[in-house]
């Protein structure tokens, strides 16, 4: 028998159909390095262990979960680590592909952690809320157009695969579920530091409803501020724009 440990907002994908899509959507080839978040059961990790020659890794944050794993796979071990995906290095040495039914209250830390990753991975496969999903894949003028939506559109091509109903977990969320893919931009932006591009998106949206002169205004000079892009509101910009705001940003700050 098993816990479920409401604190790690654990809900079990018991849907073989709903696994097989999201296996099939991660688009494996023999002998690629997958790391999967949050293996919980093993919903995924069943299907992923039939992949042919695949070099496989989990992180799973709940102790029991990976007894039990292992238990059902034990060939396994030494593959399947106890930890928090926040906190982890990177997990190989070569490029891989990442696949999850990520934790929902820790979606936006994974996310931001798969840009911290991005040199190396090669694919992501998610299952996350279907408000988050949106968000992400928002575009300029929508009302849920925002940091996340920016920042990875910046460095990631996005899909909005497939929506998932609350009855196909064990228990059932309250909230419904979508499943995105995010593939690395072939010719992604070089940002130098992109520590100070994040903290220039984070202010723009920190203000969302007020005019980016405003809400920018402790980054630029104000003969920088009474450029027209300034007349607009965070949510009115693409990334390209703010690529645009974070090199004049640089240029004035150096």
């Amino acid at each position: 028998m098993y816990q479920i440990h409401k604190s790690l907002g654990q809900h079990f994908l018991q849907d073989e159909n709903i696994s097989r899509k999201i296996i099939q959507a991660l688009a494996f080839q023999p002998g690629e390095a997958v790391l999967e978040v949050g293996p919980g059961l093993g919903a995924l990790t069943k299907h992923l262990m039939a992949l042919p020659e695949i070099d496989y890794r989990a992180i799973e944050i709940d102790r029991e979960k990976v007894v039990y794993l292992l238990k059902q796979y034990p060939e396994l071990k030494g593959n399947v680590l106890q930890g928090d995906v926040l906190e982890m290095a990177l997990p190989f040495s070569r490029p891989f592909k990442l696949i999850g039914n990520f934790p929902y209250q820790i979606t936006s830390g994974i996310m931001f952690r798969i840009m911290e990753w991005k040199a190396h991975v090669q694919l992501v496969v998610g299952m996350v809320q279907k408000e988050v999903a949106r968000r992400i894949c928002s575009t300029p003028g929508q009302k849920t157009y925002g940091l996340l939506s920016v920042l990875l559109q910046t460095w990631f091509q996005i899909e909005y695969l497939f929506e998932v109903s609350p009855h196909c977990f064990f228990p059932p969320p309250r909230v419904q579920s979508a499943v995105i893919r995010l593939m690395p931009k072939p010719e992604h932006p070089l940002i130098a530091d992109e520590k100070q591009y994040i903290k220039l998106v984070k202010a723009a949206f920190q203000q969302r409803r007020k005019m980016l002169r405003n809400a920018l205004k402790e980054l630029f000079p104000p003969e920088q501020l009474q450029h027209p892009v300034f007349n607009q509101r965070a949510e009115q910009l693409g990334w390209a724009d703010y690529l645009q705001l974070y090199e004049w940003y640089i240029h004035v700050n150096q």
